[in-house]
């Protein structure tokens, strides 16, 4: 069974959509859930299914950035996903986890990503680019913000929107779709990397 540890920054609907993944209850367990912030949507669907929840930062009852590697080797973990996660994941824990740390991007990179792409930030974006597609990206994560290989990608069509927030609610469907299939792929060992490019075997 896949180990997961999960982090988030918000509402949790990226968590909440992989703990309702049908296919996935028997393929992977989610240990942990992580966040930068103690107050957070998602530390209320952890607790709601007896996950433990992990607070970084300074502070009581939190875990500083320094620790949080110590802290994520106890845990035995298989992969690390970040669902909505803002803060930039210390290099150390990147060459540790080197290939077993996945991002879920409202976009479809390399466009609209880097340092301040998140949340409405990108749809804002995306809508004044007036692009007719957007998506969602899942990823390896690297020393750099949304730099790192991409594993799998899903369009939807944006070109009748009429504001950034439709952008975001279309996007989002397509986030639920994406990031519970690619970690049911980790799960059944189907990600490969061939020729520096990432490739799901069916």
């Amino acid at each position: 069974m896949l180990r997961l540890a999960v982090f988030v920054s918000g509402r949790g609907s990226n968590l909440k959509a992989i703990l309702n993944h049908p296919e996935l209850s028997n393929l992977t367990k989610i240990v942990a859930v992580f966040s930068d912030k103690a107050e957070c949507g998602a530390f209320e669907i952890a607790k709601s299914y007896s996950i433990e929840t992990i607070a970084i930062g300074k502070g009581e009852n939190k875990i500083e950035q320094k620790d949080l590697l110590e802290v994520l080797t106890k845990f035995n973990l298989d992969l690390i996903v970040l669902a909505g996660y803002l803060k930039l994941i210390p290099i150390e824990v990147v060459r540790h986890f080197e290939n077993r740390i996945i991002n879920i991007h409202p976009a479809l990179l390399p466009s609209f990503g880097g340092k301040g792409m998140y949340g409405m930030n990108v749809h804002n974006a995306v809508f004044s680019s007036s692009a007719k597609v957007s998506g969602a990206t899942v990823h390896f994560v690297d020393a750099e913000y949304d730099r790192g290989k991409i594993i799998a990608q899903r369009c939807v069509d944006i070109s009748d929107v009429k504001s950034p927030e439709e952008i975001a609610e279309r996007v989002l469907k397509i986030e639920h779709q994406l990031l519970p299939d690619v970690i049911k792929a980790f799960a059944e060992n189907r990600i490969q990397i061939e020729d520096n490019r990432v490739v799901i075997k069916s």
